[in-house]
C-alpha cells in the first residue's frame, strides 16, 4: 500500500524499540505519539504494513455513522478472531451482517429484555453473596463470574451445569489471551503455528462448540420453553421462514459469551473502582433506590429510572471504556479533514483516548458523573462505549440494564472503599482491570 505524505508517520524502528512496552500496555506509547504528531498517525509495524491511529471524534462519527458504507472491519475481526468465535454479529460483514441483525435485533428489544429481568437480578445477587466483608478482596474475580454467569442464564436459564459453564468461561478467556499475543507480536506468528499454540487453542474452541451443541440439541429434544435468549433464537425466522442452521447458532452463542460477559465485567470492575473513591455516589445510589423502591418493585422501573446510577456507569465507561478501540478498513479510496487515505487503510480509532481528548471534555481525566445529567445523548458525536452508527452493539440495552441492577444492589448491600491511589489496567482485546483490590462492609 502506498503510504500517503500527508499523514504524519512513526517510523518502525519507534514501534521495534518500543515492543515490550506495547506488548505489556500499548495506551502510554500512543498517548505520547498522539500528543507528537496530532490526532491522526501511521505508525509503521512492518516493513509493507501501517496502521492509522486515530482520537479525532469526528473523524469517528464520519467513518462510523456517516459514511459507513464505504468501510469494513478489519483482518483483525473478519479473519482473526473468527477462528475463534465465528462468523456471527460482531464478525460477519456485507449481506450476511445485515441478515443475521435483522434477525437477532428484536431478541434485544427493550420490550423482550424486560422478560429476562428477574433472571438476570437472580444470577446478580447470587454472585454478590461471595463478597467478603471487613478484609481487601480484588473485586475483578466476582464481577467477571457474576458478568459470565448473567450472561448463561440469560441465554440457557438452567440449561447448563455449573460444569459447562466453567469450561466454557474458561475456554473464552484463553482464547482472547493466545489472540492478544498473536495480535501484539505478529514477528512470532512463524512460532505460534509450528509449536502449535495456536492449534491448541483451536481444539480448546471446537471443545466449547461441542459443548454448545449439546445444551442446544437438549433444548430442542425437551419441547419445553424458557423464554429465554436461546428460545429466541431458535424461534427466530429469516425473511424466507427458515431459522438459522446449527453452525450460525452456535456462532451466535459464542459471540454473546465473548462480547456479553467481557465488556459487562470490565465495566462494572472499573465502575466499582471509581465508587470507591466517591462515596458521596454511592450515597446518592442507595438514597435514589430506596426512593424508587417505595413507588414501586418493577424491576423495569428500576432499570429505567435510576438516574444517579446510570451516569455513574456513563462516566465510568467514558473514563475507562472497554471497547477501547475500534478498527476500520476503507473500500474506496478517502479523505476526511484534509488527509487522504487509499484504499485498504487500517484505521484505529482509539476510544480511550476520544474520551479524555482534552478539547472535548472538560476536566477530562476527572470523575464526574453530572456531566451526564442529561442523558448521553448530548454526547453522542464524541461518546462511543457501544461504538456508533449501524454495527452499534445489539447489546447495549442489555448491558445497560445488567449494570445498573449490578451496581443498585452493591451498593444497597455494601459500603465500598479502597486504600490505592491509581485504576490500574490491562489492555488486551478488551480494557481490563488490573488489581482491583477494594475494601466492602456490609450497611445495616
Amino acid at each position: 500500500m502506498k503510504l500517503e505524505s500527508n499523514i504524519p508517520t512513526v517510523p518502525i524502528s519507534r514501534f521495534l524499540k518500543h515492543s515490550l512496552e506495547i506488548l505489556k500496555n500499548p495506551l502510554p506509547f500512543h498517548h505520547r505519539n498522539f500528543e507528537e504528531q496530532g490526532d491522526v498517525f501511521r505508525l509503521k509495524i512492518g516493513l509493507r504494513n501501517s496502521v492509522v491511529f486515530v482520537r479525532d471524534a469526528a473523524f469517528a462519527e464520519y467513518v462510523l455513522q456517516k459514511n459507513q458504507k464505504n468501510y469494513t472491519k478489519s483482518k483483525i475481526q473478519t479473519v482473526d478472531l473468527v477462528k475463534y468465535i465465528g462468523n456471527g454479529l460482531l464478525t460477519a460483514e456485507g449481506e450476511h451482517w445485515k441478515r443475521q441483525r435483522k434477525l437477532i435485533q428484536p431478541a434485544f428489544h427493550k420490550k423482550q429484555l424486560k422478560t429476562l429481568l428477574d433472571s438476570i437480578k437472580s444470577a446478580i445477587c447470587s454472585e454478590l453473596k461471595r463478597i467478603t466483608t471487613d478484609t481487601e478482596i480484588d473485586i475483578f474475580p466476582i464481577l467477571n463470574d457474576l458478568a459470565f454467569q448473567t450472561v448463561v442464564k440469560s441465554l440457557f436459564s438452567s440449561a447448563a451445569s455449573q460444569e459447562d459453564i466453567n469450561r466454557l468461561q474458561f475456554i473464552t478467556e484463553q482464547a482472547q489471551r493466545m489472540l492478544v499475543k498473536e495480535l501484539r507480536q505478529p514477528y512470532l506468528g512463524w512460532w505460534f503455528s509450528i509449536s502449535g499454540e495456536i492449534e491448541k487453542h483451536l481444539d480448546l474452541t471446537r471443545e466449547a462448540r461441542e459443548i454448545l451443541k449439546r445444551i442446544v440439541n437438549e433444548r430442542r429434544t425437551s419441547g419445553v420453553k424458557e423464554h429465554d435468549l436461546l428460545d429466541m433464537l431458535l424461534d427466530a425466522k429469516y425473511e424466507d421462514g427458515s431459522s438459522m442452521e446449527e453452525e450460525q447458532l452456535i456462532d451466535e452463542i459464542l459471540i454473546l459469551f465473548t462480547a456479553g460477559h467481557e465488556t459487562t465485567s470490565n465495566a462494572l470492575t472499573f465502575i466499582t473502582q471509581l465508587l470507591a473513591k466517591h462515596p458521596e455516589w454511592q450515597d446518592r445510589i442507595y438514597r435514589e433506590r430506596i426512593e424508587l423502591l417505595e413507588k414501586s418493585d418493577d424491576l423495569m422501573d428500576l432499570v429505567t429510572k435510576s438516574k444517579y446510577c446510570q451516569q455513574v456507569i456513563e462516566e465510568g465507561m467514558r473514563l475507562y471504556p472497554p471497547v477501547y478501540f475500534i478498527d476500520r478498513v476503507n473500500i474506496e479510496p478517502n479523505s476526511f479533514n484534509g488527509l487522504t487515505f487509499e484504499a485498504g487503510a487500517n484505521l484505529l480509532f482509539s476510544i480511550y483516548e476520544i474520551h479524555r481528548h482534552p478539547n472535548l471534555w472538560e476536566r477530562p481525566d476527572e470523575f464526574l458523573p453530572e456531566r451526564f445529567s442529561e442523558g448521553s445523548r448530548k454526547y453522542s458525536s464524541q461518546y462511543f462505549p457501544f461504538g456508533a452508527g449501524p454495527r452499534k452493539c445489539i447489546g447495549n440495552n442489555f448491558a445497560m440494564f445488567e449494570m445498573i441492577i449490578a451496581i443498585s444492589e452493591l451498593v444497597s448491600t455494601y459500603k465500598i472503599r479502597s486504600n490505592s491511589e491509581t485504576i490500574d489496567i490491562t489492555p488486551l482485546i478488551t480494557l481490563k482491570p488490573k488489581n482491583a483490590y477494594l475494601e466492602f462492609e456490609k450497611r445495616n
